[in-house]
């Protein structure tokens, strides 16, 4: 990653962090599959390992703005391969924003992954 990405990513992510960002229980997120061009768009419960193709992703935070303030989502997920009869390498960590995928992308010869919102899909009278 060059140093000016770095940069911005820390600055947004100060910034992000700061804005007060409500915390939600599922990330909702899109892969790309290079070989057939398929687009999935699928949901990751936080704290759940995922499965895309041969990535298996776990979103451990996803953070959403308000409606009042600019629109942003933000998700840390860990995303590592598992391809049979190999270990499971990891192929990316870090914080993934919907404004700007290319900031903190994950590189991939065969898959894209981005995250495009963040959601509840707990009741709120549910207790929880």
């Amino acid at each position: 990653m060059r140093p000016v990405h770095l940069f911005l990513g820390v600055i947004i992510i100060l910034a992000f962090a700061t804005a007060n960002a409500e915390k939600f229980d599922t990330a909702v997120l899109q892969g790309l599959d290079k070989v057939t061009a398929r687009v999935s768009t699928f949901s990751a419960p936080i704290g759940q390992t995922v499965q895309f193709g041969t990535l298996e992703i776990i979103t451990r935070v996803c953070d959403k703005r308000p409606p009042e303030e600019p629109p942003e989502s933000a998700a840390f997920v860990d995303v590592s391969e598992a391809r049979l009869g190999e270990p499971t390498v990891s192929v990316f960590r870090g914080w993934m924003f919907a404004s700007s995928p290319a900031l903190s992308a994950m590189e991939h010869p065969v898959y894209d992954v981005w995250v495009l919102d963040c959601r509840n899909t707990r009741s709120p009278d549910a207790g929880n």
